[in-house]
């Protein structure tokens, strides 16, 4: 059974370490899948409104037949609901999809600075955690400059921010900007889209501890205190990206794969938007 370690978070929660991410997993087998992975001993699902399956997720919460305070959910926002109003509209249908009355964590999906709402978005975050609906609240794909904005226009940051992050794009900076504010960062895209496998240095890595690159990737996610939520559609791939808390990184090992760093992101910046 996987059982990973719990973060505390800046509100007074905890978070499950690693989760399962949701991205382009098809409705048609989310249930099914979300219920293996519980049964597996995962306990951290992430979707979003975006993605379209947040009523699978529910089922599969569901089927699970764990209590529900066994599961951490996070869901987010999407760009199109940014507002205060529209935001606590699309937390109410979020919310009726997964079949839930709360939910763990509610993010903002993306700041969109062109649209200029993010801040009014995030005070309607700040409510629905005073109303006791989320638990915790959080940000996507905020950078520094974002992150200050909340800091001074509303006096609150984010318990959470969701960045890509990955051996070639460690966001060294903001990790750091945001562990020193008492930011939890997850990482999402956590094997650059799969980039990575044939990494000679991750292959190497892997080898000697009797891993595979992909487990090597998420150890160093874990290593470094980072929330992270593989994605595959493979029941079998989750088990394995889950049996990972038997080793640990030595010194060289990081060095060896900060060494792949090239600043490279397999998505958009967030500050372009």
């Amino acid at each position: 059974m996987i059982a990973a370690p719990r973060l505390s978070l800046s509100d007074g929660s905890t978070i499950p370490q690693l989760g399962i991410g949701t991205y382009k997993v098809p409705a048609e087998i989310t249930a099914g899948l979300v219920a293996d992975a519980l049964s597996a001993g995962y306990r951290h699902i992430d979707t979003a409104a975006l993605y379209g399956n947040e009523t699978e997720v529910g089922e599969g919460l569901r089927a699970s037949g764990l209590d529900r305070d066994e599961v951490f959910v996070t869901t987010k926002v999407w760009n199109d609901d940014h507002g205060f109003d529209e935001t606590l509209r699309a937390f109410d249908a979020s919310a009726a999809r997964l079949g839930l009355d709360l939910v763990d964590l509610y993010l903002i999906h993306w700041p969109i600075p062109s649209a200029d709402r993010y801040v009014e978005t995030w005070r309607a975050l700040v409510r629905l955690q005073q109303e006791g609906r989320a638990t915790s609240i959080g940000v996507s794909n905020f950078a520094i400059a974002h992150l200050e904005r909340l800091r001074d226009e509303t006096g609150v940051l984010p318990a959470v921010n969701q960045v890509e992050l990955h051996p070639r794009f460690p966001q060294n900076d903001l990790v750091e900007w945001d562990t020193a504010n008492g930011i939890v960062t997850e990482s999402w895209a956590p094997l650059a889209r799969g980039g990575l496998l044939e990494e000679p240095v991750l292959v190497r890595i892997a080898e000697r501890y009797g891993k595979t690159p992909a487990q090597v990737v998420v150890r160093w996610h874990l290593d470094r205190g980072l929330v992270v939520f593989p994605k595959s559609v493979s029941i079998e791939r989750i088990r394995e990206n889950g049996d990972v808390f038997d080793f640990t990184l030595d010194a060289d090992d990081h060095a060896a794969i900060a060494a792949l760093e090239t600043g490279e992101r397999t998505g958009r910046d967030p500050s372009l938007d």
